[in-house]
């Protein structure tokens, strides 16, 4: 067992209020400068919708992620013949996205507004693009251009998660009384096995072994935007004025000060939990290898339990400090991940292993699904839950987003999330017998304790309780340049320990 230390946000996609504050506050602190202006290394997209950049979701045409071939995991920008396509490919990547793809960043003539001559005609701000200064003739893409769908089903109709819903389902994107959509806040994942790192020819992309955040070294950046093509999420940026790649870097600076990341701490729903994982970085290349439908289980697997007096020893003896272990003994992401099941990783069939997680929306059952109960649960059935699969939100497009398609995992969340409510309406409101909200406890495996902690962490939750976050012993860590390339090739630095790239599938 190779135990590794892993930080983790979750999200509570109920309490999104899309309002983009974190959007906000992560630009204004990291990319303001020349080259960033249409970076967003935390967005807030509206789904279905074709999010940032446009249908990034669409491996088919951006061949980011990993797939399994002949029983061996890959790089999809890489299928074919490794090197060679790769070398053919480096001054030409065919699947990298444009800046048409994103948006071309933009600001207004302000000026003219406030200097232009009287005249009998009103002034106007004429666009302008902040990558050219030249005028431009039309605004066509923005960000958060499909915000609430843009006013039009037309970018929604786009959404690459819409294949998987029957055309029944898909009209409930055109009759308004159906309508259904949701906020889903994004940053990088800094996966376990990241397509970034494998992919970039310069090394330049590192995993620190204390944390897991995943950077890139701007001295060794060649500007190859492997790194681009390779994450299914697309959060790496190519800046333009110099010449590097560039990414979230999961606000380590205040982290590593024990502060919340400037996301989180903005956040105005307080839907943002962080945490701290262990895993077994043994174990990452067989978690990758496992099918769709079993990838979610295999990733709650990697995970160690930190209250596990084994691991524990396991940890200590490999330098993390006991701050760090009492942290992760309290992690939101642990509990929720992997403790009560109610948390999903953002498209884990792309097989990069990310370490964010969401817990799908418990959106409002439609009013005509029971009529004589107005649309909730019945408290008189046996079957608290018969509405589940009729919910606003399709259960099988939130399995397209959140769970590789298995739709009992989803299910599953969205039961226990609806136990507690009715758990909490019988303690609050009284209109739910006792053995009712207990039964409904009992049939989705939760005890009355671990619904008042769910209650408690994810409506009243102290900062200390939603953002478990340990400062970071930097006297006692081992330094290691990213940059520094050892003898057996294909090993680079892995915070303190060396760690085979060929693991992660680099072919250079």
């Amino acid at each position: 067992m190779d135990i590794r230390t892993q930080f983790s946000m979750s999200f509570h996609l109920d309490k999104c209020l899309g309002c983009h504050t974190c959007s906000v506050s992560c630009k204004n602190i990291w990319t303001t400068r020349r080259g960033a202006e249409y970076m967003w290394w935390n967005n807030v997209e509206t789904k279905p919708g074709t999010g940032y950049p446009v249908t990034w979701e669409d491996q088919d045409r951006y061949r980011g992620g990993w797939e399994v071939s002949g029983g061996n995991l890959r790089l999809k920008l890489l299928k074919g013949p490794g090197k060679i396509r790769s070398l053919a490919n480096i001054f030409f990547q065919p699947n990298l996205p444009t800046i048409d793809d994103y948006y071309e960043p933009f600001t207004y003539d302000y000026q003219n507004l406030f200097n232009a001559p009287a005249g009998d005609d009103q002034p106007t701000a004429r666009p302008r693009s902040l990558i050219t200064g030249e005028f431009m003739e039309k605004i066509v893409l923005g960000p958060n251009w499909d915000d609430d769908m843009g006013g039009s089903p037309v970018y929604a109709a786009n959404d690459p998660n819409l294949k998987a819903l029957s055309e029944s389902q898909k009209e409930c994107l055109t009759k308004f009384h159906k309508l259904f959509f949701f906020y889903v806040p994004r940053i990088c994942n800094h996966c376990l096995n990241p397509g970034c790192v494998a992919s970039c020819p310069s090394g330049a992309i590192y995993k620190r072994g204390e944390d897991g955040i995943v950077l890139i070294d701007q001295d060794t950046c060649r500007a190859w935007r492997f790194c681009v093509s390779a994450c299914p999420f697309k959060k790496p940026y190519y800046n333009w004025a110099t010449g590097k790649s560039e990414k979230c870097i999961f606000c380590y600076p205040r982290v590593e000060t024990s502060q919340a990341n400037a996301c989180a701490h903005s956040c105005v729903g307080r839907i943002r939990h962080v945490g701290l994982l262990f895993y077994d970085a043994d174990r990452i290349e067989e978690t990758a290898k496992v099918s769709d439908e079993r990838i979610v289980e295999a990733m709650r697997d990697i995970i160690l339990d930190p209250n596990d007096p084994a691991v524990e020893e396991a940890a200590r003896k490999a330098g993390v400090e006991d701050n760090w272990i009492v942290a992760a003994q309290n992690s939101p992401a642990y509990k929720m991940f992997v403790k009560w099941r109610i948390s999903l990783p953002n498209h884990p069939e792309f097989r990069t292993l990310p370490m964010n997680f969401y817990l799908p929306p418990l959106s409002p059952i439609l009013h005509d699904a029971k009529s004589d109960t107005g649309g909730t649960f019945d408290p008189i059935s046996s079957d608290f839950f018969n509405d589940i699969d009729k919910m606003r939100v399709p259960v099988r497009y939130l399995a397209s987003l959140l769970s590789a398609g298995n739709e009992q995992l989803v299910i599953e969340s969205l039961k226990k999330q609806m136990a507690v409510r009715i758990y909490q309406r019988h303690k609050r409101i009284g209109d739910v017998g006792a053995d009712v909200a207990k039964n409904a406890l009992a049939q989705v495996g939760l005890s009355v304790e671990d619904a008042d902690e769910i209650y408690t962490l994810l409506s009243l939750a102290t900062y200390e309780e939603r953002f478990v976050i340990p400062e970071t012993h930097r006297e006692s860590q081992t330094s290691i340049d990213p940059r520094t390339v050892y003898e057996k090739r294909g090993t680079v630095g892995f915070g303190k320990k060396q760690h085979n790239r060929e693991l992660l599938g680099r072919s250079w």
